[in-house]
């Protein structure tokens, strides 16, 4: 007789510790070349943004831009190459529902973001001399913004026909979430506003800008995670979908 299937709560805490001690060695250096990438991208912008919403645009964009970073790309192409190489017949044969494998590995992946969304947003606030009584509002916006994009990572990389695709969609998501997260709204033509506000990562931009106002709109900022948390369950659901649609073929 077969083992019987693991609780939800102990195989996704299994999957999350699984994939952590494999990603800490490999992922890493990768998270510092997420942060600097951003920070470099700030200190850029240094130089022709003074002040406003423009500042709190491009330190909230490059903060999340960490995220998007490791979230996103990172795992779009973890998820592809695992389908392609034939990765998903081992979690296939575990005893665990499929929703834990899903969202321990983005756990897993987001959990590394943290540090350098920290350094990116503390750095990004002495730079361009803005507030950090609000950045405390992090601890909702890793975590959410990170569920949303890594669902999606994990959805393209299952979803591609070749990891290559799955390579190249999680880089234009990331690039999107670079174009589109920096520049404020108001700024934008109304195509690319449409395509700003269907991307996840914009809700958690635009709640972590909110903060470094002088008197910040709490309830906008609540409703921004609100969104940000209805749409990383949606794209984890979808991720979960796809893993049982491609470990099952």
């Amino acid at each position: 007789m077969l083992a019987p299937r693991a609780r939800w709560g102990a195989a996704l805490g299994a999957v999350y510790r699984a994939q952590l001690s494999r990603a800490r060695v490999a992922r890493i250096p990768l998270l510092f070349v997420a942060t600097f990438q951003s920070l470099g991208i700030m200190i850029l912008m240094r130089g022709v943004v003074d002040g406003g919403a423009e500042a709190r645009a491009v330190v909230a964009g490059s903060s999340v831009l960490v995220v998007a970073f490791v979230a996103l790309n990172l795992l779009a192409q973890y998820f592809g190459q695992l389908r392609a190489t034939g990765g998903l017949d081992h979690y296939a044969t575990l005893p665990v529902p499929a929703a834990s494998v899903v969202l321990g590995t983005a756990a897993a992946y987001a959990s590394f973001t943290a540090p350098g969304v920290l350094v990116t947003a503390l750095a990004g606030s002495v730079l361009f001399q803005l507030p950090l009584g609000g950045l405390w509002v992090l601890v909702a916006v890793v975590p959410l913004t990170g569920a949303a994009l890594s669902g999606l990572g994990a959805a393209l990389g299952l979803l591609a026909p070749r990891p290559e695709l799955a390579t190249l969609c999680g880089q234009l998501g990331m690039s999107a979430a670079l174009l589109l997260g920096v520049v404020p709204g108001d700024g934008l033509p109304a195509v690319l506003g449409w395509a700003r506000d269907l991307l996840p990562s914009t809700y958690g931009v635009e709640a972590l800008a909110r903060t470094f106002e002088a008197r910040p709109d709490w309830g906008s900022v609540l409703a921004d995670l609100t969104v940000c948390a209805v749409v990383g369950v949606l794209s984890l659901a979808l991720a979960t979908r796809a893993y049982r649609r491609a470990a099952t073929r």
